[in-house]
């Protein structure tokens, strides 16, 4: 079973749009901003990350998730 949510991360384009947003909803900026190429927020106990990607359209993938699992390899199976 999945014990917690240690980080989402995902891409956009408008990396200073995306920064404001999160922000306004109270989201605690570690690192980053908003012309930086990555910023990492602080939700609670676990973070919630930007990449920026000029054409996110071009780029494989949405972003990534990171779980904490008590058994990765019961998991896995």
């Amino acid at each position: 079973m999945i014990e917690s949510l240690s980080a989402v991360t995902f891409v956009t384009r408008d990396m200073a749009q995306a920064v404001r947003f999160y922000e306004a909803l109270g989201f605690e900026m570690l690192y980053g901003g908003e012309s930086a190429d990555f910023t990492s927020f602080r939700v609670g106990s676990s973070y919630l990350n930007l990449g920026f990607r000029q054409d996110p359209g071009s780029y494989e993938g949405w972003g990534r998730a990171i779980f904490y699992v008590a058994d990765v390899d019961a998991m896995y199976v």
